[in-house]
């Protein structure tokens, strides 16, 4: 029988594309999977660390997006320090949109009501999107 076996990828079209790619290689550490098209529609995969990737379209015509809204509501990335992480990122330029701090996340499954301790963080990625840092033991 098919099935799901797991998250892949997520892709974001970006108006610089070589500040973008910079940035997730870069400052982020991402490793370059695959990359195709020529500008100006370029596309790279960034393999995350874990098999999961971050895949990037360039579209240099696109209008900036909307301050306060977009599809993508967020992305988390899984870390093991939400703190260094966004330090690596605010010295970067990148802004800040929240300061790193525990959360337990009340989980409302049945039988599995025990909160889930995490730490996160977010910023501004350099096209807009906002990118959460996600730091727990559990998931």
């Amino acid at each position: 029988m098919a099935s799901i076996t797991g998250f892949h990828h997520v892709a974001i079209r970006v108006r610089d594309f070589d500040r973008s790619v910079a940035f997730y290689t870069e400052v982020l550490g991402f490793k370059p999977k695959i990359a195709w098209q020529d500008a100006p529609k370029r596309a790279i995969m960034l393999d995350t660390g874990d098999g999961n990737y971050l895949e990037i379209f360039e579209r240099p015509e696109q209008a900036p997006p909307p301050a306060d809204e977009g599809a993508i509501l967020h992305f988390a990335l899984r870390t093991d320090d939400t703190d260094a992480v966004l330090e690596k990122a605010r010295a970067a330029g990148c802004q800040v949109t929240m300061e790193p701090k525990a959360v337990d996340i009340p989980n409302k499954l049945p039988g599995v009501e025990t909160p889930v301790p995490v730490r996160i963080a977010f910023v501004k990625g350099p096209e807009g999107e906002i990118v959460e840092f996600f730091q727990n033991e559990l998931t």
